[in-house]
């Protein structure tokens, strides 16, 4: 039986970051070979992903990335059994790795694809092995759940504590304009139900109109007049009914969403907007 000395036992635990006492177990059991040790803390990653795998994961962090030219973003859904871990900082390195990943690499259209990349900023390293690593360390289930890439111009928000998190799409030439980010946080705020009136039940929009022109035809105004009329209040409608490009802008209320951004050249195509758990 080799000698396990405590700078073979620190050399595992600096490759592996993992506990003294672990690192010393896996030696001992290869014998002191390092590339034996590593293997089979590997194999232990995997039986406690299979032991964890069905745990609740009811915490984590949306995160958001958009590109510096404002012509993609990117959204992740990471989750995690704990608060605590959700802070830490292996589980807030790897969500920075697939978000970079996934706005700067070849696309993913599943979290699995994604994770068969290689990390951004470990060449060489997969991202199911950083995964693998971390979980190993903080011995939580982590789960990447959802992933989402759209193209721009677009604006993106992720509130502070990374439970909720937007990407706004728009259509123009100004895809670095502050507003896009604005309206993603307006999103973000006021939860819209869709983008565009045209988003709407196209019979519930019909009926709508058809009881408005009828009240406006009693009043006895002229067809001019009354087309005004229904139109103003079809536009009430569709902020009762949650429209976003109808709402009073958030950052200025004296106008939309659809003029603060026409103001800047651009105009709403559509938006995702995900809620940790939900």
């Amino acid at each position: 039986m080799a000698e396990i000395t405590a700078e073979a036992v620190r050399a595992l635990r600096e490759r592996t970051d993992l506990p003294m006492m672990e690192c010393k177990k896996a030696l001992t059991e290869a014998n002191g070979d390092q590339e034996a040790a590593v293997k089979i803390l590997k194999e232990r990653i995997k039986g406690f992903k299979e032991k964890s795998k069905d745990r609740v994961t009811s915490e984590g962090r949306i995160a958001t990335l958009t590109a510096a030219d404002g012509m993609s973003a990117v959204m992740i859904d990471l989750r995690c059994e704990s608060a605590p871990v959700a802070k830490s900082e292996g589980f807030l390195f790897l969500a920075d790795q697939l978000t970079k990943q996934l706005l700067n690499g070849p696309g993913a259209s599943t979290p699995e694809e994604l994770m068969s990349q290689t990390a951004p900023d470990k060449p060489g390293v997969k991202l199911s092995d950083l995964h693998d690593e971390i979980l190993n360390r903080i011995r939580e289930n982590i789960v990447l759940t959802r992933i989402a890439k759209v193209p721009g111009p677009v604006g993106s928000y992720t509130h502070h504590d990374g439970s909720l998190g937007v990407l706004f799409q728009a259509s123009g030439q100004n895809a670095t304009a502050e507003v896009l980010r604005d309206v993603a946080m307006h999103i973000a705020a006021l939860n819209p139900a869709v983008c565009l009136p045209s988003q709407l039940d196209p019979a519930a929009i019909a009926a709508e109109k058809e009881k408005l022109t009828q009240e406006a035809k009693a009043s006895g105004k002229p067809d001019n007049i009354i087309e005004k009329m229904v139109a103003g209040k079809l536009r009430t409608f569709y902020v009762n009914e949650g429209v976003l490009i109808e709402q009073p802008f958030a950052k200025d209320d004296s106008k939309t969403v659809e003029k603060a951004l026409a103001e800047k050249g651009l105009a709403a195509v559509g938006f995702t907007r995900w809620r940790l758990g939900q």
